[in-house]
């Protein structure tokens, strides 16, 4: 034994500071890993609480706006239908329409007190127009009483057709600055005749106003036909946030997207008001301050730097600790290493003395096996050739029948030694192809069926009508042979052999199950070793290799063989093989 020479203090001080800097990297990285993620999940769940907070005050507004929306399409379709205005356009007498309709909607012409609430204001029109049966506008004779528009205001109230239905567009008014954009609603006019659309009637409301809104900081506008009408923006960022909202409008018609404007962070909801109308597309625009979340997300990420401050210290100290304790068994194995090495180059050693001993066994086993077969088959000649005398006796005759059946017997050992040699000696190779187990299978019944029994055997089959596996097909057909055999050999008289197959996945999964004794447990984890026989089938025929060459062919597939039950009365094998085509 060599011992090793004693280490320098240096060495394992130097050691001790490398472990000490890495447990440092790693404590920190995860610490800072931890903190990062859970700084990001409070921030997220801070802006999600605002956003909903936000939504929930948004949607109590629009329930409220959508109430007095109903109210004024109700207004415009009782409108729609006063008697005066119907005479007017079903007599073709346009000359009359707008004063008829100046008498029928004096009370909603009305110019409200100055006492008047805004909500009651809002349901007063600012003016009011008529289209034709083609949508195109008629023209008042003057503007008294039906409500003051520019011709190019006017002209923008006109229709491709003449609305079927109710619809909601916005009017930017050049002559009312203070308020410059109109609700609009177009009304279609039924014929009390023949039924059918003759006109409509377009009236404008002054919009829900958007400077009441409770929540503290919020900016509200309108987006209409590429637009933006919302006062608290610069006319530079009018232009930017209007192309943005146009565009996200474009995709989906409400949603939310981040935005700077005069220097602070906002989050900008906006929803389409009118979809599907006739008139050119308006989008509410509600700008969100996220001030207040800054401070929120600031305030956390001050409080987790001081955690991790103070992380990084104890993790300092911890750290400290640990290397010491740590690398204390470090010495004892610097002062063994020299050791260690040379039992390590022993065991190298012996380890190459035993593949080169098992190298030379198993070139000894395939050249005995192969060298067994030339008088294997002269002694089957000679006895054959022996047996066709005339002069043997029926005695005679039966024990070199018997003799010959034995070299058939030593010939299949022979070659179940010479395959398991190849094997060991990792010369086997497969020719992977689809191989057809179905017809395998039925082949191999077949062949069971002509062996001579005492009691014939209920042989029951579970087969898709396509099986086909990966493989060899001869190789394949050996680990079916000793599959079969086996489930004949140790079964009952009058037992059953049960055969099934289905697929999971990439594989194919084949049982074989038969009746007859049990597989004692003890016995149940060396079935597989060669040789072995067990107290269950000392009085059958065999050699001891048929399961242990059918797994290893199994294995060099890709597959596997186990035993996967094993009762008093049943036993059944699996057999896993990949599936033609699967992936390996």
């Amino acid at each position: 034994m060599i011992s090793a020479p004693q280490a320098k203090p240096s060495t394992f001080a130097g050691f001790r500071l490398k472990l000490l800097v890495a447990m440092m990297l790693v404590v920190s990285a995860v610490a800072a890993v931890a903190l990062i993620f859970a700084q990001r999940s409070a921030a997220a769940n801070a802006q999600r609480q605002f956003e909903r907070e936000f939504s929930d005050r948004l949607a109590s507004l629009h329930a409220v706006e959508d109430v007095r929306n109903g109210v004024l399409a109700e207004r415009c379709r009782e409108l729609a239908l006063r008697p005066r205005i119907h005479a007017a356009l079903e007599d073709n007498a346009l000359d009359l329409l707008y004063p008829s309709a100046r008498n029928e909607l004096v009370d909603i012409m009305d110019e409200p007190s100055a006492s008047a609430e805004p909500r009651a204001y809002a349901l007063h029109t600012r003016f009011y127009r008529f289209l034709n049966g083609a949508g195109r506008v008629i023209a008042p004779p003057e503007s008294r009483g039906v409500g003051n528009l520019s011709a190019e205001e006017e002209a923008r109230l006109s229709l491709p057709r003449t609305p079927d239905r109710p619809e909601t567009g916005y009017l930017w008014r050049q002559s009312s600055p203070g308020e410059p954009i109109d609700e609009l609603i177009a009304m279609p006019i039924v014929s009390t005749e023949t039924g059918e659309i003759i006109a409509a009637i377009v009236l404008g409301f002054r919009p829900v106003d958007l400077d009441s809104r409770p929540a503290e900081g919020i900016k509200s506008g309108l987006c209409v036909g590429g637009r933006l009408y919302l006062p608290a923006l610069a006319s530079g960022e009018k232009a930017t946030v209007a192309a943005q909202v146009a565009t996200a409008a474009a995709a989906h018609s409400e949603g939310s997207f981040a935005v700077q404007a005069g220097g602070a962070l906002y989050r900008l909801f906006y929803k389409a008001l009118n979809p599907g109308s006739l008139y050119p597309p308006a989008c509410e625009v509600i700008l969100y301050p996220l001030s207040p979340l800054l401070a929120i997300e600031q305030n956390l990420l001050w409080k987790y730097a001081f955690a991790a401050a103070l992380l990084f210290v104890g993790a300092l100290a911890a750290s400290h600790l640990l290397s010491i304790r740590l690398s204390r068994p470090v010495e004892k194995l610097a002062v063994d290493s020299e050791e260690n090495l040379t039992q390590r180059k022993r065991a190298e050693d012996a380890l190459a003395f035993t593949s080169q001993e098992l190298q030379r066994s198993a070139r000894f086993s395939a050249d005995a096996s192969h060298q067994l077969k030339t008088p294997v088959t002269v002694l089957r000649a000679g006895l054959e050739e022996l047996m066709a005398g005339e002069a043997l006796s029926p005695a005679g005759r039966e024990e070199i029948s018997d003799l010959i059946h034995q070299t058939f017997r030593l010939t299949s050992i022979v070659e179940d030694l010479l395959l398991l040699s190849r094997l060991d000696a990792g010369r086997l190779s497969i020719a992977f192809s689809p191989v057809d187990l179905r017809a395998l299978i039925e082949a191999g019944l077949d062949d069971l069926g002509t062996l001579p029994e005492e009691s014939e055997l209920k042989i029951e089959t579970e087969l898709p009508a396509a099986l086909s596996v990966a493989g060899e097909k001869r190789y394949t057909a050996l680990i079916l042979q000793n599959l079969l055999e086996n489930a004949r050999k140790y079964n009952q008289p009058g037992g059953r052999i049960q055969i099934a197959a289905r697929e999971e996945g990439d594989w194919v999964v084949l049982t074989i199950g038969n009746t007859g004794r049990g597989i004692p447990p003890s016995a149940r984890e060396h079935i597989f070793e060669r040789f072995h026989r067990g107290g269950v089938g000392e009085d059958l025929p065999g050699h001891g290799l048929g399961l242990n060459l059918a797994r290893e062919m199994a294995r060099i597939h890709g597959g596997e063989l186990r035993l996967s039950q094993a009762s008093e009365s049943w036993t059944e094998f699996e057999l896993r093989l990949r599936r033609s085509g699967a992936s390996a």
